[in-house]
């Protein structure tokens, strides 16, 4: 449920040219999945550069991802899909956004090419900032110190950024995905800057929630998320408002097995969301999924749930909680 772009955001797609407004730019380059907080260092510094340079500051990211371009079967899921991308982009102060298309041409590309017609010849960037581990160009022979040395001979300023670290961790998107592996939810909000969420359609399950006193609104995630099964407190935005809740990731061991669903009880709330977009963000890991002897015991157990995650939901936004290592 990702909200439009500012009207005053810019978004270049592909070979388009730069409107006259953002001519002799700063990019901050990378992938930037997920928009955590290193790459909001990276954004940092490129609006620092733009503005001693009196320029324009912009984001220069690609789509698909390289790793979903070279393996499709095997690349990690998105922690942010592009659309919910370009909002945290524009919500970080960058003027616009370039989006390349990570393609067989731009794959092949050398690194030197990839300066002198992408970032030279195409955009005239004034300067450049990237991450420490940022590589470009075939086999991703580009490094942080190419670029310096590219910088100085075409005339654009680099700057690289130092990794950040949280809880001993590089806040990195490959440890913000072992930690929702892991059930670590505020671990993975630390390094994000903000609570991880998911949005999805809700669609008709089996209807068993509104037996027993606890409706939910299922929602079918990307196969390929690896967030760890248990019950979670979650805070909900839909067209009817925000909610706080109660949800269950998993298979339902109780009943069938199934594949996996995430089940959402809204708090306070009447009426029918099938159909509605959801928008959910995990803020405390409650319990692992397990499976009862009966329904007396399910039941039971949820509305133990449901108060826990209002106690916790009532310490605010940053009362995160994380299964235990």
């Amino acid at each position: 449920m990702t909200a439009p772009l500012p009207s005053d955001f810019v978004l270049v797609r592909g070979n388009d040219p730069l409107p006259p407004a953002l001519v002799r730019p700063v990019v901050a380059i990378g992938n930037f999945d997920g928009v955590h907080r290193g790459h909001q260092a990276v954004f940092a510094t490129a609006r620092a550069m733009a503005e001693a340079a009196g320029g324009p500051a912009l984001a220069l990211t690609f789509e698909p991802h390289p790793r979903a371009f070279f393996n499709p079967a095997t690349a990690p899921y998105r922690l942010t899909p592009e659309a919910e991308k370009l909002r945290y982009i524009a919500d970080s102060g960058l003027k616009g956004a370039i989006v390349l298309p990570f393609d067989a041409a731009l794959a092949a590309l050398e690194a030197e090419a990839f300066v002198r017609e992408v970032l030279v010849g195409r955009y005239g960037v004034a300067g450049v900032a990237v991450g420490f581990d940022f590589h470009f160009g075939r086999g991703r022979a580009g490094s942080p110190a190419f670029l310096e040395e590219a910088g100085r001979r075409h005339g654009f300023a680099v700057k690289v950024v130092e990794p950040m670290r949280d809880e001993g961790d590089a806040i990195s998107s490959t440890a913000i995905r072992q930690a929702l592996a892991s059930g670590q939810v505020g671990h993975a909000a630390h390094m994000l800057g903000r609570p991880f969420t998911v949005s999805a359609e809700v669609i008709h399950g089996e209807k068993r929630g509104r037996t027993i006193g606890y409706p939910t609104a299922n929602l079918a995630l990307p196969q390929d998320l690896e967030l760890a099964f248990g019950i979670y407190a979650v805070r909900v935005v839909c067209a009817a408002g925000p909610f706080d809740g109660v949800a269950n990731y998993g298979r339902r061991p109780t009943f069938d097995n199934g594949r996996p669903l995430l089940e959402v009880h809204l708090f306070d709330f009447s009426g029918d969301l099938y159909g509605a977009t959801l928008e959910v963000a995990f803020i405390a890991y409650l319990r692992p999924e397990l499976k009862f002897d009966g329904l007396d015991a399910l039941v039971a157990q949820i509305g133990a749930d449901a108060r826990q995650a209002r106690e916790v939901l009532a310490q605010g936004d940053g009362a995160y909680r994380d299964a235990p290592l």
